[in-house]
């Protein structure tokens, strides 16, 4: 186990966490092409998508601000919506934060703004293996996804004259098709008891987002829904 950690604090923890970046990279390469190809369509020239790309970084609130400059929203609606679709980033970093606190604050803000669904994803299944998480492999992880991203976006946007029916390729189902493959990842590391405590919160998921989705607009659901399906596990836990 020394030898292990040793092994994650050196060189080669970078490359390990780039390593364990790649089987999420179907996700990103298909959903970023996708958004490009729609930011292409909505009137945003290249460079546009590249700066959408590295200064905001989250899948869904760059679809929605294409959405909302077709309809010419104010920009502070624009800048108030993308703030809070991406709040559940918040919730995510809180979850990685214990396992990092001995590295100072400003590599603590580059984990934070690097973290995405997908990255915090395999995060959580290595802590859940390891009970630790190093800040090379962590660099790894987010650069990689970072990079690839901000790739697929701009070559989507290059090519998205020619391609605008990201759903005839099945683009638009890569994403959810990588997030059911890290669900099933972690299950798979977690023994009988955790697996059944898991199965149920799961459940209990479904529930309440359906019974808020009647009430709430999705993006508000799923905050509201993650907030107390968490606090619901962090009990059971106990």
């Amino acid at each position: 186990m020394q030898q292990e950690a040793v092994s994650y604090q050196s060189k080669n923890a970078f490359i390990q966490g780039v390593k364990d970046c790649i089987p999420t990279l179907l996700g990103y390469l298909s959903i970023g092409f996708a958004f490009g190809v729609v930011g292409t369509v909505t009137g945003l020239s290249l460079l546009e998508v590249a700066l959408v790309a590295i200064f905001i970084y989250a899948g869904a609130a760059q679809f929605i601000l294409c959405a909302l400059l077709v309809t010419n929203t104010p920009a502070l609606s624009i800048v108030f919506t993308v703030f809070v679709v991406n709040l559940r980033h918040f919730l995510m970093s809180l979850s990685i934060a214990p396992y990092v606190t001995r590295y100072s604050t400003l590599r603590n803000i580059g984990f934070g703004t690097l973290l995405t669904d997908e990255t915090f994803g395999v995060a959580v299944t290595e802590a859940m293996k390891s009970k630790k998480i190093y800040g090379r492999w962590l660099d790894g992880l987010n650069v990689t996804a970072y990079v690839s991203w901000i790739i697929a976006c701009v070559a989507g946007g290059y090519f998205g004259h020619w391609i605008t029916d990201v759903e005839k390729w099945g683009l638009d189902f890569a994403l959810v098709a990588m997030f059911i493959a890290l669900l099933v990842l972690q299950l798979s590391e977690t023994n009988k008891s955790k697996l059944n405590m898991y199965l149920k919160l799961i459940i209990i998921m479904f529930i309440t987002v359906y019974i808020l989705l009647n009430f709430f607009s999705t993006h508000i659901t799923v905050l509201i829904a993650t907030l107390f399906v968490a606090t619901l596990g962090v009990w059971m836990d106990k």
